[in-house]
């Protein structure tokens, strides 16, 4: 077994990622005060060809260097936009047919094996603060709840790793 070079990847142009196919996949991240976390978002985005991340509430914009650091210039290849209120965002997205989850451990949640998206319906994501996690009357509006099953003492995962958890696993699901 050999490593593979960078040259040897095919990693798509700027150009050719805007024109890709892109996953049905929407991420929101709801209130996130870092801004590696949200550099990281945005790289994991990329390997998975989201649509589009919204940046809602607190949550940072690029360009930042704490932002760069993580991104690795994904900023400039996934679209994203700004938008101050989520539930504002959330009542939009469905109007437009998009269904919501939030990732958060809830009464009645889905756990994420378990979760199927349906093949030709848009999805949004929503990942939330890394203290207080999604709001409350976000969960509320939420047409699903998906939670990553936990079995060690902290039940809680970087929003971070939560979201390379969660995106490769709804990519999989509907890719292969």
């Amino acid at each position: 077994m050999r490593k593979l070079k960078n040259s040897e990847l095919e990693r798509l142009s700027i150009e050719t990622f805007k024109s890709a196919k892109k996953t049905p996949l929407i991420v929101i991240l709801d209130n996130i005060r870092s801004l590696n976390n949200i550099g990281s978002v945005f790289r994991t985005s990329d390997a998975f060809l989201v649509e589009k991340i919204y940046l809602c509430g607190i949550t940072a914009k690029p360009p930042h260097k704490d932002i760069h650091k993580t991104a690795l210039g994904s900023t400039d290849s996934v679209n994203w936009e700004y938008v101050e209120d989520t539930l504002t965002l959330i009542q939009k997205l469905k109007k437009e047919k998009i269904k919501i989850a939030s990732i958060e451990q809830a009464e009645n949640s889905i756990e994420l094996q378990n979760f199927i998206p349906i093949k030709g319906e848009k999805l949004a994501v929503i990942f939330g603060n890394e203290v207080k996690g999604v709001q409350q009357d976000v969960v509320s509006t939420s047409d699903y709840c998906i939670e990553i099953p936990q079995y060690g003492t902290k039940h809680s995962l970087n929003i971070s790793v939560s979201c390379g958890v969660v995106l490769w696993d709804l990519f999989s699901k509907l890719k292969f």
